[in-house]
């Protein structure tokens, strides 16, 4: 049991143990002096609904969410954002005085503040953009960068169904190629992502050829284990301006910090360093 009014955020996910938030959230909470908490959990799809009811019981006034339940808690949730509800997906859970569960997707959101943090530069509307990957991160990046203004969106995937169905979701700005020739996809491109776990340690490189990679794309793979993947040095070999994928966790993180414990943090190097740690 927490003392009383000490506020109780964390991290839900199935696994766990790699989650970095707990590092970032703990940094902010001791910059900015506060009073709370926030810790993992491991919780099973079985028991997800009955954890999150038990939560705010216990003190919690929110939670962020991993892999595997981000598609789960929009069903499990009271109130859903247009934005959550757009992406299919929730990664912040905010629990309400009113002893309801309010979801939103915050993913998107620190894909482009990473950017504009990194690259102020980049200005989506000025040329296609090319995704790589169709899960859960793909659907938010595509929605913001259809926010932002992308005026295309060449899209490819291992299984290509899973592409052509965010293509129907999402509209005709989308554009499905074939994994096998992805590489065409870079032709003209000017914002060029890495939504897949390719290239993160323990998985299979990111073997798309980057030979039609124009020196004036932005390339950021969303991977930030290694911080530096294979795909951000080719292409800044290549002349590119690239955005790690640490800048993007960072951020997405900001927006739930501050409805949980009304402060809005500031991701600045400090925050990297303190994330950076455990690498």
């Amino acid at each position: 049991m927490s003392e009383p009014g000490v506020p109780l955020a964390g991290v839900i996910g199935y696994p766990i143990a790699h989650s970095r938030s707990p590092l970032l959230h703990g940094h902010w909470l001791r910059s900015n002096g506060i009073r709370g908490h926030y810790i993992p959990m491991l919780v099973s799809q079985a028991d997800l609904r009955e954890v999150l009811a038990a939560l705010p019981k216990a003190g919690f006034v929110g939670v962020n969410v991993t892999i595997p339940h981000k598609e789960a808690v929009i069903q499990i949730a009271d109130v859903v954002t247009d934005r959550a509800a757009l992406i299919g997906a929730a990664n912040t859970l905010i629990f309400r005085k009113d002893g309801k569960i309010h979801a939103d997707n915050t993913d998107g959101y620190g894909f482009i503040a990473s950017i504009e943090q990194e690259a102020p530069q980049w200005y989506a509307p000025a040329g296609p953009a090319a995704v790589f990957g169709a899960g859960g991160a793909a659907r938010a990046v595509i929605v913001a960068l259809i926010e932002a203004g992308a005026p295309e969106i060449r899209l490819a995937n291992r299984t290509r169904s899973r592409a052509e169905s965010l293509r129907s979701e999402f509209g005709s700005k989308i554009i499905v190629h074939d994994w096998v020739q992805a590489g065409a996809m870079l032709e003209g491109a000017l914002t060029v992502v890495n939504t897949t776990s390719l290239g993160m340690v323990g998985k299979p490189e990111f073997k798309i050829p980057l030979d039609a990679l124009s020196p004036r794309a932005l390339v950021c793979d969303i991977v930030y284990n290694p911080l530096r993947t294979a795909l951000l040095e080719a292409a800044e070999a290549a002349g590119c301006t690239v955005v790690d994928g640490l800048g993007m966790l960072l951020h997405q993180g900001a927006p739930g910090f501050e409805r949980w414990f009304g402060v809005r943090p500031v991701v600045d190097s400090e925050t990297r360093a303190a994330v950076l740690g455990a690498f």
